[in-house]
């Protein structure tokens, strides 16, 4: 036959969770600078290729849609590229002020 626990000495699962001396880290999980530069090359992506197209079209190409097209497109490609190295650059300076940790295995 089974025996019964003392249910009253026992803690309840909320009771096991809670730390109340553990302050909580309320700290964005990705810095504001980053956000900032995500939206204005999300902002680009949008703006520079319509409106270069719309602007074009009809002075510049004088009605041909595909060189208007062709332009907004290549500049898509410019903002595209020019995010990708300036988050490579922003990578390769976070790695240099970084303290390197050197693996002990390595040096054996």
């Amino acid at each position: 036959m089974a025996t019964r626990r003392i249910i009253s000495s026992e803690k309840t699962i909320l009771e096991n969770d809670l730390h109340p001396e553990e302050k909580s880290n309320i700290a964005p999980a990705v810095p504001k600078h980053v956000i900032f530069k995500l939206l204005g090359f999300t902002f680009a992506m949008i703006v520079l290729p319509i409106s270069s197209y719309f602007l074009t079209v009809h002075s510049v190409f004088k009605g041909n849609a595909s060189l208007a097209g062709g332009l907004a497109a290549l500049l898509a490609n410019v903002v595209l590229i020019s995010y990708v190295v300036v988050a490579m650059r922003e990578d390769e300076s976070e790695r240099q002020d970084s303290p390197t940790k050197l693996d002990p295995k390595k040096n054996q």
